[in-house]
């Protein structure tokens, strides 16, 4: 067969000109702002709110040349040339970005960590759960990431490399895989007129490859849990439209458990000849590490044939302690179709052997039998492809899976074996790697009519921001992403004394199996309760069960401790890991041997802080409000009694109000407060008001009594010592940042809205008092800081200055800031809601280049924290606040007035919240 491809000649790609190469890391504009499509028409009435951008949109896409729009690309989502360049190249946050009286600040906790590190590091040879010296560089590259929940991840950037590896439960790999690609083979008239590696990439191995594909006739798109990259192939009037599906399905928990994606490549012919097209998937077996270092990986091909559907490809096996696993590449094949292989090749070498064979005719060689196990110190990859046929002007549709089976996993301390949640499907004997791939293959068009279904209500909706909707969707890839387990528990290993008093307990862990995810891909911690407190809304609203689950185990470790005693690295003080009957700060590390040994945290002692307790109280009672479970409030009230026991005593002067303790003793740990305070009080406040709502539920009027009684006390005390006519100061010290405006004041209020109460004859806080402290926070926190365009601060001064008395007051915390939008949209503030977090999106996602890697935190200039990270899954707050007042405002409820507390609790949950996602 002929050919007439020079696959040596390389050709350079300019701007403007449509080549098949571009220089090495290249970049198109050096705008950074905007990638929202086609904003629908605004029909809103003239008293609704009117979203603009903050600026001009579409800067992402401002390199793209190309004329395509792909095959069935939806409207709205992340878009981006691949040929952009982000001009702004932040550092992560480190020593030398603190301030000296900071600095001095914390002097001793530096040197206690140091102490710790070293020993962490070099004696016991294992990985910090935070690791101050060795941060996850920046790089600005990735995209949604593949693989259900809990099964582990693979995150394809959205330049199309294969970049970010969780399949070890909680550790991270960020490194770029090069023999992962895929390529792209053009015939006609029985030669091969193209061949290209879709990738920009120019690396130093598999030279005989054609690299540097041209970024300006490209882009991707993503609404996760899909996306999009678009190829128009220069000269060859072809569009390759490559979509990807991850298995992310609200309210399923099967299918959303699988460790697999597909990739379906939609190929259109725009020309007048007929055509033949390939495409090529290869796949290294392993990441080249020191995982694949002593050898004995090895491959074969497979196929599977079932219910009439025919499935072929490759198994990568890696048989490395203590996770070993199988990957598999594969494809199905379908009428008009050829699928091929190549069992082995050396992926550090030039790689002329597969380039050749796909050059020659479009196919692969398909060598029967496996391949030798690899030798110490030598890699091996292989290859599977497509081949198919399309008329002039025609459209041919070839589809990839790729799956890897990891049944059972050892986290770091080695000591038990856990089973992953979709072994309850397909097994644990470590061979489903080919049923996987059949499956996804199968059933990937029915999870899509799914996920439209699930997301078009609100894709649909013309009165919400297109930047919205992108962020709703694709913030969630944490779920996933998060480092996440989903893992079946052994009857065994749930108490027998607590099966009598919690009698959902074993049916619910049993059934719905144990979730736990990180509180960042750097802050390594299961479950980081005082974080999870934002993020859960995003569980507790697609998938509740696993909510009450987490909620379930949380329970159990309250009731246990841990006497084991250790030195806190803030303090110095030592002190037991856990206590008895106080919330844990976590479930553990992965490093570790998380849910056995929980509180990896060591930075304070979170026996008393002030907000672990309520926070478990009020997401309780939010549980029990969105999904009616009784039987669950009835198991968790004995723990919420006793948790709030438990934090009876930091109220000092029993006037109704907890104090803090002059250290930073809840969520922002670097941020002093003492005494009485707006976030730790108005949580209080809001905790003691659900108790009375529980209380009256389980039918305990004495407890009902009491806590209306605190809470009456309670709320006098907050308002007189903390209420200032314009906002609630920080706290009730006598230094100066106590006057701060806290852009988190109002999260007690924030809950009980979404709890159905807060207002009319549940009201805790004046109305009144609240919208005023929200429309300074807009007017101070956001307007005021960095020209209204980066969301809200977390402190600033009443003369418009940010605070930085902390480490952690100038930074602006993206959950917190989509949960202050929640609250104001609540508060009837929307239009102040959606530009506030409009800042944070724009911010990340457009200008820092920090997609599908949200950070807690950034700075107004040059720095973020801890990249990606739980509590930006707060935006489904913002959308829980949207649909209950839709609710609200179809339902046209009369609104009753007045201050105390009713002691009836608040029914119909279900009935009220039953739009707020299909089942």
């Amino acid at each position: 067969m002929g050919t007439d491809v020079l696959v040596s000649k390389q050709i350079s790609c300019a701007k403007g000109v449509p080549q098949v190469y571009c220089p090495e890391d290249t970049g198109g504009t050096e705008g950074v702002h905007g990638t929202d499509l086609e904003n629908p028409e605004d029909i809103r009435p003239r008293n609704e709110p009117d979203f603009h951008s903050l600026e001009d949109s579409g800067q992402l896409m401002a390199s793209y040349e190309g004329k395509a729009r792909g095959y069935q690309v939806p409207p709205f989502g992340w878009r981006i040339c691949l040929a952009h360049e982000f001009a702004e190249k932040r550092k992560p946050f480190q020593a030398n970005n603190i301030s000296l009286s900071n600095l001095v600040k914390h002097l001793g906790m530096g040197l206690r960590y140091l102490k710790w590190w070293y020993r962490k590091t070099q004696v016991e040879k294992k990985k910090p759960f935070i690791d101050m010296f060795n941060f996850v560089p920046l790089r600005q590259i990735y995209g949604c990431p593949l693989g259900g929940i809990g099964g582990g991840t693979i995150t394809r950037g959205w330049r199309g490399q294969f970049c970010r590896w969780q399949l070890n439960p909680g550790m991270y790999q960020h490194q770029t895989v090069i023999a992962d690609q895929f390529t792209v083979c053009l015939r006609r008239d029985g030669r091969t007129v193209y061949q290209q590696v879709l990738s920009m990439e120019r690396p130093s191995v598999l030279r005989s490859w054609n690299w540097g594909l041209c970024g300006y006739f490209a882009f991707y798109h993503a609404l996760y849990p899909r996306a999009w990259t678009v190829y128009q192939l220069p000269g060859q009037n072809v569009t390759l439209t490559c979509r990807q599906i991850a298995p992310i399905l609200p309210h399923d928990y099967q299918d959303s458990s699988l460790p697999v994606g597909v990739f379906v490549w939609d190929v259109e012919n725009e020309g007048d000849e007929a055509l033949e097209v390939s495409i090529m998937f290869s796949m290294r077996n392993g990441l080249g590490g020191v995982d694949d270092a002593p050898g004995g990986l090895w491959n074969e091909p497979f196929c599977l044939e079932q219910d009439g559907e025919t499935v072929q490809g490759l198994l990568l096996h890696h048989p490395t302690f203590p996770n070993p696993y199988t990957m598999a590449v594969a494809a199905r094949l379908k009428e008009n179709t050829t699928v091929t292989h190549i069992t082995a090749f050396d992926p550090d070498s030039t790689g002329q052997q597969v380039w050749q064979d796909l050059l020659q005719d479009g196919q692969l060689d398909s060598p029967a039998g496996q391949s030798t196990p690899s030798q110490k110190g030598a890699g091996v990859a292989g290859a599977v492809c497509i081949s198919g046929k399309l008329p002039p002007r025609g459209q041919c549709c070839l589809e990839f899976s790729l799956a890897w089976d990891m049944p059972k996993i050892m986290f770091g301390a080695k000591g038990q074996v856990h089973y992953r949640r979709y072994t309850r499907f397909f097994g644990r004997d470590g061979d489903a790697a080919p049923a996987l791939s059949h499956y996804a293959l199968c059933r990937y068009a029915s999870w899509e009519d799914k996920i439209s279904a699930w997301q078009s209500p609100v894709l649909d909706d013309r009165s919400l921001p297109a930047w919205y909707k992108s962020a709703l969707f694709n913030e969630l890839y944490f779920m996933a992403d998060g480092g996440t387990v989903w893992l079946e528990v052994p009857e065994d290993s749930i108490p027998k004394e607590l099966r009598g008093s919690m009698h959902q307990l074993q049916p619910i862990l049993q059934h719905y199996g144990r979730f736990g995810y990180l509180e960042g891909q750097e802050y390594r911690m299961y479950n980081t309760y005082d974080v999870h407190f934002y993020a859960s809304f995003a569980l507790i609203m697609l998938w509740p069960k696993l909510e009450l689950s987490l909620q379930y185990d949380m329970a159990l470790a309250t009731l246990r401790e841990d006497l084991t005693r250790r030195r806190y690295l803030m303090s110095g003080v030592i002190a037991p890991v856990k206590r008895r009957n106080v919330i844990p700060h976590d479930i553990g590390d992965p490093d570790d041997e998380p849910w056995l040994r929980v509180n990896a945290y060591l930075i304070h002692d979170t026996a008393d802080w002030k907000d672990l307790n309520l926070k478990f109280v009020l997401q309780v009672y939010r549980d029990y409000y969105l999904t009616g479970d009784q039987s669950f409030l009835k198991d968790m009230w004995p723990v919420c009694l006793t948790v709030m026991e438990s934090e009876m005593k930091f109220d000092k002067d029993h006037d109704g109000l907890i104090e803090n303790g002059g250290y930073a003793d809840q969520t922002y740990d670097g941020w002093v407060t003492t005494g009485p305070s707006a976030y730790c009080g108005g949580l209080w406040l809001a905790a003691v008001a659900v108790m009375v709502q529980m209380a009256t539920l389980c039918g305990t009027q004495d407890i009902q009594e009491k806590f209306s009684s605190i809470l009456s006390r309670g709320q006098e005390a907050y308002e007189r010592l903390l209420w200032n006519g314009r906002y609630y100061n920080y706290d009730s010290s006598t230094q100066p940042q106590s006057r701060s405006v806290m852009s988190d004041q109002c999260a007690g209020q924030w809950f009980l809205r979404a709890c159905g109460l807060g207002e009319g004859n549940t009201e805790v806080f004046p109305t009144a008092h609240v919208v005023r402290a929200l429309q300074t926070i807009f007017e101070l926190n956001v307007q005021a800081f960095a020209g209204g365009a980066m969301g809200a601060v977390n402190g600033m001064q009443p003369h418009g200055v940010p605070d930085r008395s902390s480490v952690q007051s100038d930074e602006v915390w993206v959950g917190v800031v989509y949960g202050l939008a929640a609250t104001m949209i609540q508060e009837g503030l929307t239009r102040e809601g959606f530009r506030t977090a409009e800042g944070c999106y724009r911010t990340v996602w457009e200008r820092l280049g920090l997609a599908f890697q949200t950070p807690e935190a950034y700075c107004q200039q040059r720095v973020f924290r801890s990249l990606a990270y739980m509590r930006p899954l707060s935006i489904w707050a913002m959308q829980l606040a949207l649909q209950q007042q839709q609710h609200k405002k179809a339902s046209a409820p009369v609104a009753r007035q007045g201050t105390g507390l009713s002691t009836e609790p608040k029914h119909g949950p279900k009935e009220a919240m039953s739009n707020l996602s299909p089942e």
